[in-house]
């Protein structure tokens, strides 16, 4: 049984939340008199199928669908607990458990293809693994965040190294073309050949490259402008936007008509740029958000026009779904706890061809879940948190 978890709240408490007038107020009102519909879900609470070998995941840390709706997941298996592994000590201290490779593959119905990962010879394999991504020629890409992680990776499926790009504890700022610092994720340009890195948790900007050969190509900070280092001191939610991103730019994905959608995580925005980082627009999401922040990861949605973007608030604890168009919040779901279709750190997020999310969870949340898609349904509710995109 799958349960529903589309929620919402009424437009008094959204108008108090907001602080705001007339103008929100109807755009709020045109919204709903327009029978605007938006896509809904249900959680797959049976989704995927038990590890072997006693296995589990620890922070559940990057997601991602190849063209075989095959679903791909990166954790972090050092992230367990003792009393977790217990079959990992010497002598194994109880039957129960192992942490599972870094790397997983499930098909559909839930069960695990392959695994693998971790050090080996001819790479630097990340101290604290960030962000997999699938390319549109099969190949797997991962960062990693962890001190002095300062390089992407590419492999096969199978887990044979490619290339990397990048050298530990090399980094020299956001202006470093040759190391990257901290990459969170990456995206692959099939147009272009081109690698888009969204670096990172050390630096702050996107850089881009050659997906074949690691040639830089260019990079950019917020609204286009030379990324700078400098301290931004705390997010404070009422001060002018600011100019630069802020630790960590936690996503970059490119959609059909050559934009790139850029998750500036503790700044609460998305920023939208040319494929040569001229800076479109920019919407900010639950804006009063501190801590963790509210854009952590989005991903698309599987019509040919891409018509909404679905994003994960792992502070929030729920996932936006946005009229890509616009960037107008249409509904959420999930809400905080450890229930099928709850969240603890939603973290990263992907869709399959059939329209259906998959997301993970990151801290103690270590899981993935599958929410299935179950068509349209009308718009008559609208989330708090909400603030209306803005272009310079």
């Amino acid at each position: 049984m799958r349960r529903n978890v589309s929620i919402g709240m009424s437009w008094v408490a959204l108008l108090a939340a907001l602080g705001t007038g007339s103008a929100v107020l109807t755009r709020m009102a045109r919204v709903e008199a327009a029978g605007v519909q938006a896509p809904r879900f249900e959680v797959d609470p049976l989704w995927p199928k038990p590890l072997p070998n006693h296995w589990l995941m620890g922070m559940t840390i990057g997601v991602a669908v190849d063209a075989h709706d095959h679903v791909w997941v990166i954790h972090r298996g050092a992230s367990l607990e003792p009393k977790e592994v217990y079959a990992t000590a010497n002598p194994p201290a109880a039957e129960c458990c192992a942490p599972a490779p870094p790397v997983l593959e499930f098909d559909q119905a839930g069960n695990l293809l392959r695994h693998w990962g971790g050090p080996g010879n001819g790479y630097d394999w990340p101290d604290s693994n960030h962000g997999i991504t699938i390319d549109y020629k099969g190949n797997v890409w991962i960062g990693g965040n962890g001190a002095g992680s300062n390089q992407v990776l590419k492999f096969t499926q199978d887990g044979k190294f490619l290339m990397q790009i990048g050298h530990p504890k090399s980094s020299q700022g956001s202006n470093d073309i040759r190391n990257l610092n901290r990459p969170a994720k990456t995206f692959v340009d099939p147009l272009s050949n081109e690698l888009y890195v969204a670096d990172g948790y050390g630096n702050r900007r996107v850089i881009v490259y050659d997906a074949e050969t690691g040639q830089y190509k260019r990079h950019w900070g917020a609204y286009g402008h030379q990324p700078d280092d400098t301290n931004l001191g705390p997010y404070d939610p009422d001060a002018p936007p600011a100019q630069q991103f802020r630790n960590p730019v936690h996503c970059a994905e490119l959609s059909h008509d050559g934009l790139l959608y850029v998750c500036d995580r503790t700044n609460d925005r998305i920023q939208v740029f040319k494929k040569d980082g001229t800076f479109v627009k920019e919407a900010f999401i639950a804006k009063n958000t501190r801590g963790d922040g509210s854009v952590f990861d989005i991903a698309f949605s599987k019509d040919p026009e891409q018509k909404y973007i679905y994003l994960a608030d792992g502070s929030n604890q729920k996932v936006y779904v946005i009229l890509r168009e616009t960037l107008e919040i249409l509904t959420s779901f999930g809400d905080g706890g450890r229930q099928p279709g709850e969240f603890y750190a939603v973290h990263s997020i992907a869709t399959d061809s059939k329209g259906n999310i998959y997301t993970t969870e990151t801290y103690r949340g270590q899981r993935v879940q599958k929410f299935v898609y179950m068509g349209l349904a009308a718009v008559t509710k609208k989330d708090q948190g909400v603030v209306w995109p803005t272009r310079r």
